[in-house]
Formats: C-alpha cells, structure tokens, sequence
C-alpha cells in the first residue's frame, strides 16, 4: 500500500538520517532538500529512491561524508574545483555560490568540477543561479548507460544537462533533461514499482529492444532523437568528464553501486543578466516569449501549452498540499534505514495507517 508523507515531514527524516552517517547538519539537510524536491516536481526517480543509494556509498567510503571542495585553479571568471569525492549535492551548490558570484563580477563564469558524485536533479542548481539573476547552464557526466550509435556494450553516460533563467512573473524558466530516451532513475522507479517501461526506452544486456524494467538496468538506454541523443552525450562528455580532469566515459562510477570512486565531472556556466540587458526588460521579454508560446493554438487532446518548468512547480504546488506518494519498495528501504539509524519513520498522512 502506498504511504503518503507530508514533505517537511520527509526533509526532517531524509536529513536526520544522513546525519547520522556523520554529515553535517547543513550538508544533511542540503542532500534531503534535493531529494524532496524531486519529489515535489514529481520526478521520484530522483527522489527518496536514491536516499540508500548514497547512505550505502558514504557507509563504503566510496563518498566522504564531510565535503571540502577545494578551488585548484583560479583565473577570475573561470574556477577549477577538486570535490574530493564529496556528495556531489553539496559540491555543486557550493558551485552555484562561486558561479554565481563570479558571474556577478565578470559578467559570465565557469566552474569546473572535479571528482565530485552524483548531484541528483540538475535543474535544483540552475534554478538556484536563476533566482539569483543568472542563466545558468550546468551539464554533467555520468556512469556508462547507452551504446554509441551502432555499438551494442554501454560506453557513454546519460549526461543530463539543465538550462534556467528568470522567468519574471512566470518565477524560474527551466529545462532539465538526460540525452537517452529515458532518465536511468526512471528505470529503477519502474522496477520498484513492478511495472513495464514504455517501448523505445531500452534493450536488454543483448541489445534487443525490452519493456521489462529488470531487464534495462542490466541493459541499455537508447538515445534520445537516436544519433543525436549520442551525440550530445558524447560531447557534454568532453566538457563535464575530459575539460575538468574528471573521470569520463567507463571510468565513472554510478550511485547506485555502493563501492568505488565515482569520479563524476561538472561543468557550470552562468551568465549575470545585468551584463547583457536590463534585468526588467530581459523579464518582460521573456514574459513575451512565454505568453506568445502559451497562446498557441493546442493540437487535439491538449488542454494547455505549457512552458519549461511549468509542470513542476505546479506538481510541487499541489504536493505540498496533498503530500508525497511512496512506494512499497521505497517505503521498505526508508524503513531499514530507520531502523539502522534510530531516527523514526514519519507519520504517514494517511489516517488508516496512523497508529493506534
């Protein structure tokens, strides 16, 4: 049966939780509003799923728990940083604030990221930048999940990559996608819930084509737009893994697996609107855009045009009310971490499941 929880509720669990594996509160709860959020913009494949996955890598060692990201290379606008195979959700923030404020002072920056780990949901940080009074662009790389166009051995990582801006009354503008048909934590979701994929999404370890959840994580993710996905893939790639020293291609290591240095490469650039334009003319013309996109005609079947970053924050509008659905299995693997850690469960809101 699925438990609903109320969202401070599932920070306030996510956080003591991580705590407890000897992260700083702040950083805790960092990693929690990651999680969280996910959640709220309705995306659980990055969500609470993921919280054992990085509990069991700090447990391993594989992630230290206190991060200290170091800048190795300063040139002003452009900074290196050595993660140090921190959580990479606190890395990257710590990104955010350095981008954000050297993009203050320069006008556009760059921030390189080193030997960092899985950050989650890439759209958390440039929505950060965004509500700053930057556009952000951030790409990552990640650990091998598609073959290259014609190849049948998973070689390249989905590489999402996330762009946003300033939206004026619209609030955030935001785009957040991997380069495969499907994010990989999809395919996990699907599994936990014990229900098939959509066809297009992967092939299995032989490459043909599967619509069994199980089956695809052992396999392959198929690109998105075919080569194009490929390619995108491959070259987000050179500018997350090969331009920032990172790990790249079959040498990162994913969240999912407990042990091993992850090695996972960011690249983060911001661009301060007030170098380029007025800060309340570029919100009126992106309020046009948006406007101009939303009054077309819709196509049989659509209510509604909707922009980038729409569908979350109304999800996460109405989450906050209603709160957030977990599944059995996730609900299963929230419990065993409770029990390991001596912080309670949260009260579910659902009154039939409340204690007598």
């Amino acid at each position: 049966m699925p438990h609903t929880v109320g969202a401070a509720d599932l920070l306030g669990f996510a956080a003591a939780t991580t705590e407890a594996h000897g992260v700083p509160p702040a950083d805790a709860r960092l990693l929690a509003d990651t999680l969280v959020t996910a959640e709220l913009w309705g995306h659980p494949s990055h969500g609470m799923l993921r919280l054992p996955w990085y509990l069991r890598r700090i447990e391993s060692g594989a992630t230290a728990a206190v991060a200290a990201p170091e800048i190795v290379s300063d040139n002003g606008a452009v900074l290196v940083v050595d993660g140090h195979d921190g959580l990479g959700q606190v890395i990257t923030d710590r990104a955010v604030g350095w981008g954000v404020e050297r993009a203050r002072r320069h006008g556009i920056s760059a921030v390189a990221v080193r030997d960092s780990g899985h950050f989650g949901t890439a759209a958390y940080y440039t929505h950060k930048a965004a509500e700053r009074g930057c556009v952000a662009l951030l790409v990552t790389n990640a650990s091998p999940a598609m073959a290259p166009w014609g190849g049948r051995e998973k070689r390249v990582g989905t590489n999402p990559w996330s762009i946003a801006a300033p939206g004026g009354r619209h609030g955030t503008v935001v785009m957040d996608i991997a380069n495969t048909a499907v994010a990989r934590g999809k395919i996990y979701y699907a599994r936990e819930r014990g229900v098939p994929i959509p066809e297009g999404w992967a092939a299995d370890a032989d490459g043909v084509p599967t619509t069994d959840p199980r089956r695809a994580v052992e396999g392959l993710i198929l690109p998105m737009a075919g080569h194009k996905g490929y390619a995108i893939s491959f070259m987000f790639d050179v500018l997350a893994g090969v331009l920032t020293g990172s790990a790249f291609g079959s040498a990162v290591v994913g969240p999912y697996h407990p042990s091993g240095r992850s090695g996972v490469g960011h690249l983060l650039i911001c661009i301060d609107v007030r170098s380029m334009a007025d800060p309340a003319l570029f919100e009126a013309r992106v309020e046009a855009l948006i406007g101009e996109t939303k009054s077309t005609p819709t196509a049989p079947g659509t209510a509604e045009i909707l922009v980038p970053g729409e569908p979350e924050a109304r999800t996460a509008e109405r989450l906050r009310a209603e709160g957030i659905t977990l599944v059995d299995d996730t609900w299963a693997s929230l419990a065993h971490i409770a029990e390991a850690t001596a912080v309670p469960l949260p009260l579910p809101l659902n009154s039939q499941e409340l204690p007598a």
